[in-house]
């Protein structure tokens, strides 16, 4: 299991890019460096800086995107021949369990922080925590609407910080079930609801862990929930939709409807040469453009949708020519992770499929929010395919569709949403050596 384990020379100054080894926290300041330090962990490309995403995407896909590059592991997990030795499976995990033994020693550590912060600190590493373990419980485990609660299994829970190698064995546990999975992940986002500040600079706030929890609700169907969660946001959070669908990308700081965002910039960003979102995603030769658009998807748009018009003509690394989305067209620019876009059609489907009216707006209203800031057609009644399709274009390339297709049990291409093929194999290197580890089946 990926740990921080390695020792570093000297402590480092507190910054969003630095990291400390867990046997220099010795005060509040190496406290909050390691907790900061983590959100390198999710700007990696191993994290929200690219596969979160694309891999989302390209095991969800339906004739939307094509990946045309070289790199072996990306076209397995395209033709959903991925296999327990894959590179990317075992790097997601290795990242995500790096961040999540980083979040548990500040938890640990609380004691070193001021009364005036330990709140705000602790809340602000459980979000990141349950983030993570919401992110990696997905890819490794059957969704949440498959049933089989307590018998389905997800990652290892673990809550318990290892500072050195002697404690390893405490890493050595079982797959969690996906019910405990979600009750801790619930538990952390009330927690870092509880303890966040509304204001938090561009790290999570009390918005991201709302937004999360109504991400959460949304895969266990707790409609009334996630439509009460996605309220918070829209009716009191300092959120507002951009002007136009164009304005929420390629921003150099977060845009107005950011409510959870990558910062990128030359020295600190989510990769230039063979990964990170932007170089799959950029056509070359500001990035590798490997991963095109195939025109099927375009017929998801109207006439004057101007979503369907956020593409371009371009070529990848190799001289292959395709279409490309606009959405990751610039170098070290913001990478969008919570749109307030997605926040109304959380709640416009929520409160539709429960049948309840949390806040102002009706789930029709919600829906041509979205689509009339994008020049689309006003629709004159709304039903949850509606809602279902609507996600695909709004949030098209940035993941959704892994997640709506599991939640809602609907097939992708000709498989059922819980084929086996949709969830990734435990890295052979974890099961080597944690004898308690499951494999999952077709592995």
């Amino acid at each position: 299991m990926g740990l921080l384990l390695v020792s570093c020379n000297k402590k480092l100054d507190v910054k969003p890019q630095d990291s400390i080894s867990p046997d220099q926290v010795k005060t509040e300041a190496d406290v909050t460096a390691l907790l900061f330090g983590t959100y390198d962990g999710l700007q990696y490309y191993r994290a929200y800086g690219e596969q979160y995403q694309l891999i989302s995407d390209l095991i969800a896909n339906e004739d939307d995107i094509s990946f045309v590059g070289t790199f072996a592991d990306y076209k397995l997990v395209t033709s959903r021949q991925q296999n327990r030795t894959s590179i990317i499976a075992e790097g997601i995990w290795q990242n995500g369990f790096e961040i999540i033994n980083k979040i548990n020693i500040v938890l640990s550590k609380l004691d070193l922080v001021a009364d005036d912060n330990k709140a705000a600190v602790g809340a602000e590493a459980k979000c990141i925590r349950a983030i993570i373990y919401y992110m990696l419980s997905g890819f490794y485990g059957k969704p949440y609407s498959d049933g089989n609660l307590t018998t389905n299994l997800t990652v290892p829970l673990v809550v318990d910080p290892i500072i050195s190698t002697g404690e390893i064995d405490k890493a050595y546990v079982a797959r969690a079930t996906v019910q405990d999975m979600y009750t801790q992940i619930e538990t952390d986002l009330k927690a870092a609801i509880d303890g966040l500040p509304e204001d938090n600079g561009t790290r999570a706030n009390k918005y991201t862990a709302y937004a999360y929890l109504a991400r959460l609700y949304m895969a266990e169907a707790k409609y009334t929930a996630a439509a009460t969660a996605a309220n918070e946001i829209i009716e009191k959070g300092p959120y507002s939709l951009t002007t136009s669908y164009a304005g929420a990308f390629n921003n150099a700081s977060n845009s107005s409807e950011d409510i959870f965002a990558i910062q990128q910039t030359e020295q600190s960003n989510t990769g230039v040469a063979n990964n990170g979102i932007i170089t799959m995603y950029n056509a070359y030769p500001d990035g590798r453009g490997d991963a095109q658009v195939n025109v099927a998807h375009l017929d998801l748009y109207e006439g004057d949708d101007e979503r369907g018009k956020f593409f371009y003509n371009g070529s990848s690394i190799a001289g292959k020519s395709g279409i490309y989305t606009t959405k990751y067209s610039t170098k070290y620019k913001v990478v969008p992770i919570v749109r307030l876009a997605e926040i109304y059609l959380t709640r416009g489907e929520a409160n539709l499929r429960g049948g309840v009216q949390i806040g102002s707006s009706t789930p029709l209203e919600d829906i041509n929010t979205i689509r009339e800031r994008s020049g689309a057609s006003t629709l004159l009644t709304v039903t949850g395919d509606d809602f279902v399709t609507e996600r695909y274009r709004e949030l098209a390339f940035e993941g959704d569709k892994f997640w709506t297709k599991k939640r809602l049990k609907l097939n992708i291409g000709s498989l059922a949403y819980d084929n086996d093929q949709f969830v990734l194999p435990i890295p052979e290197r974890e099961t080597d050596v944690n004898k308690l580890l499951e494999q999952n089946n077709g592995y």
